[in-house]
């Protein structure tokens, strides 16, 4: 029976993907955002089940990787189409896609980060060496990067952030940058603990401070930041393992 209890949580990292899919289209993307976060959390979770259970199967690494493409890939790419159809529009917008009769091709391009998550995602199945590490950013690391934009602009409501934001060259610039952090070779480190000793763990430990840290005084324009310093963490701790 236990068996069942990580592929489970894994389903319902799928039901919560569809479920922000739907707010995507809507263009309600304040709550795409928030099943996008609940999706996020069974993903974790449904790792750290399976781990702790013993019971890691191959179906479930198939099964996780589907539930990202969907949750962290298709959500994050109907995002950015909104978020460029908005800047196309010149300003933003909360209106239901679907009642306007303009049409351009510019906000399909947001499609290019769907594109990029399911071919990393690919990689990363059939990579057995990825296991204490990342080659590349992981899908949903990148979609809260793209889920964070709409909350900064609902939640922050600065003119210079919006501007930067709903600029159509900006959001063509981070698609591009995302696809490319989404396959890179850059080796990041997993958040996954062998033990809880600070020697083995101190960049994890002083990610996830620094993480909360942030959050509590920037809020949603922590998120950003905080990928940044994933990264920028990630390739100092490889650089001075190979000193």
């Amino acid at each position: 029976m236990k068996s069942y209890i990580p592929n489970f949580l894994t389903l319902l990292n799928v039901l919560s993907g569809c479920i922000a899919t739907v707010f995507a289209v809507l263009n309600q993307l304040e709550w795409a955002a928030l099943f996008v976060f609940i999706g996020i959390f069974f993903d974790f979770f449904d790792g750290l089940a399976a781990r702790v259970l013993k019971v890691q199967s191959e179906v479930g690494v198939q099964l996780d990787s589907l539930a990202d493409v969907i949750t962290s890939g298709l959500v994050p790419g109907v995002v950015m189409f909104q978020l460029l159809n908005m800047a196309e529009r010149g300003g933003w917008n909360l209106g239901i896609f679907g009642h306007s009769t303009e049409m351009t091709i510019l906000p399909f391009f947001g499609f290019v980060i769907t594109l990029a998550s399911a071919y990393r995602l690919a990689k990363f199945n059939v990579d057995e060496n990825q296991v204490s590490s990342f080659v590349g950013l992981p899908t949903p690391a990148n979609a809260l990067l793209i889920l964070s934009l709409p909350l900064i602009l609902l939640y922050h409501n600065n003119e210079l952030l919006n501007g930067i934001i709903l600029n159509p060259w900006f959001l063509v610039g981070l698609t591009l940058l995302s696809a490319y952090l989404l396959n890179s070779p850059i080796e990041l480190f997993a958040l996954k603990f062998k033990n809880w000793s600070f020697k083995d763990n101190g960049v994890r430990y002083l990610f996830l401070i620094g993480s909360l840290i942030m959050l509590l005084t920037l809020k949603f324009l922590a998120i950003p930041v905080i990928i940044l310093a994933y990264i920028l963490m990630s390739l100092i701790d490889r650089g001075e393992k190979t000193v």
